[in-house]
């Protein structure tokens, strides 16, 4: 019998699930221009200790649920506040997707489809998220909060891939900056 809780093995079955393979290596290709670029780039770096990659996520997740819970709970007199969060949330999302691409350039094996999984679900986010904005741009509020509400849905999922990353496989850990 397995005794890990199930979101361990949930975790363990995409690190090892030949399906995740194909996601990582078309995640490869995709974003092969950008890997090589976001490894030697300033989003990449030792000078915290560690990735910058999981603080940035506090700012695009943050400012995405703060759009959803102003949606759910602030009503109509909400909704311009509601669409600068979730335009700040995408806005933040691209440092951080290449910083993920950058640690994420430097995995193998298990932690390299684990993070290509987490990617993709991130990807997936965003595309949702930017639906959301030109929703509500649109004036489309109802739907721009519908995709929103799944898209922080989404990154939940992808953020609990890739806190697994972080703190059960240590890939957010860096060496001591240089001197």
């Amino acid at each position: 019998m397995n005794t890990l809780p199930w979101p361990q093995r949930l975790a363990r079955a995409v690190g090892e699930s030949p399906v995740s393979e194909r996601v990582a290596a078309a995640q490869e290709l995709v974003y092969r221009p950008v890997l090589e670029w976001a490894r030697r780039s300033p989003f990449h770096t030792a000078v915290l200790g560690h990735s910058v990659h999981p603080p940035l996520t506090d700012l695009t997740l943050g400012a995405w649920v703060g759009a959803s819970i102003l949606d759910l709970a602030g009503g109509p007199q909400s909704r311009r506040g509601a669409t600068l969060l979730v335009a700040v949330g995408l806005g933040a999302a691209v440092p951080t997707a290449f910083a993920g691409a950058g640690d994420w350039a430097e995995t193998k094996g298990a932690e390299r489809r684990i993070g290509a999984v987490h990617a993709l679900g991130t990807d997936t986010a965003v595309f949702l998220f930017l639906g959301s904005l030109i929703a509500r741009q649109c004036g489309r509020h109802a739907l721009g909060t519908g995709l929103a509400l799944a898209g922080n849905a989404v990154a939940a999922g992808a953020g609990f891939l890739g806190g697994h990353l972080a703190l059960s496989h240590g890939t957010a850990r860096r060496g001591p900056p240089p001197v």
